[in-house]
This record gives C-alpha cells, structure tokens and sequence, in this order.
C-alpha cells in the first residue's frame, strides 16, 4: 500500500481484524519510510457489476461512495455514528446486488435510501427527501411533515395495542 503521508510504498501490517459480519477486512498498517500509521480495509468487490440508470436515461457504473455522500449529507451534523452510516450504504449495497443482476434504476436507490433514513432519524430522511423529492414549496415540505407525522403516530398507537 502506498502511505497516505509519505507515498512510500513500504509498509506492514501490524493488526488485522474481520468486521461487518466477516465481509471486510480492517488492516492497520505501519509505513516503514516515516513512521505513520493508517488504516486500509479490503472488501469483496461484487462480481456482478451493476449500471444505475439515471433520471435523464443515461446509464453509469454502480459507486457505492454516493450512496455514502447521500447519507453523510443527509446526516449532516447530526450525532450518528459513522459505523452506522458506513453500515447503512453497505446494506442498501448487499440489497441492491441481490436483487439485481446488472442494472437499477436511480429512483430505486433514492427510495432505499430514504426509507432507511425514516426509520433511523426522521430530521435525516426530511433533508434527503427535500433533496430527493425536489420539493418546489413549503406546502410540499409540510406534506411529507403530515405523511411522517402520521406514520409516527400510527406506530404509537399500535405499541399500545401491544
């Protein structure tokens, strides 16, 4: 690996560590040209390529990392764990690969995404789908409040059925 401080390309691995249920590897590496250390993870890169298909038609190589960009985004400042972000995309990722064989449609992974966001962190899920959704008004802001407002209360009632 090439050192991230230096550029040497000279370095051992001083601790390696499964995660993610066995499916990356978290290496912690030492350069022997400065002395730094850092941290690289090697994951199972899909066999299977998948192709998005864009809104405007076009068509471009599956990146995991937008996925991750819509999520930090989405996030923002908010107190949320990076693992359970970094967790977040790789299940929208398994799912995707799963279920498709070479290509999905932009609109499925938005909606993924969103729905992951409703259930973990409601302030999240208003951001990403006032960008997602492209609200034009506050009349359709307030809309998506009402939907979200309703689908909380719902669940409360049926707790207390419980």
């Amino acid at each position: 690996m090439i050192c991230p401080y230096c550029n040497a390309n000279n370095d051992k691995v001083i601790d390696s560590r499964e995660s993610d249920a066995a499916k990356v590897v978290r290496r912690r590496r030492e350069c022997l040209g400065c002395g730094k250390r850092f941290t690289t993870y090697e994951r199972v890169e899909q066999t299977a390529r998948l192709v998005v298909i864009k809104r405007d038609g076009t068509r471009v190589p599956f990146n995991r990392d937008n996925i991750m960009r819509g999520i930090m985004a989405a996030f923002g400042k908010r107190a949320v764990p990076e693992e359970i972000k970094g967790r977040m995309a790789d299940q929208i990722e398994d799912e995707l690969h799963r279920e498709f064989d070479r290509e999905v449609e932009s609109r499925l992974i938005g909606e993924r995404v969103m729905q992951k966001l409703k259930d973990l962190d409601e302030v999240a899920y208003i951001r990403y789908a006032s960008e997602y959704r492209k609200f034009r008004s506050v009349e359709d802001l307030l809309g998506e409040l009402e939907l979200l407002q309703r689908r909380v209360k719902d669940v409360k009632d049926q707790q207390k059925l419980f």
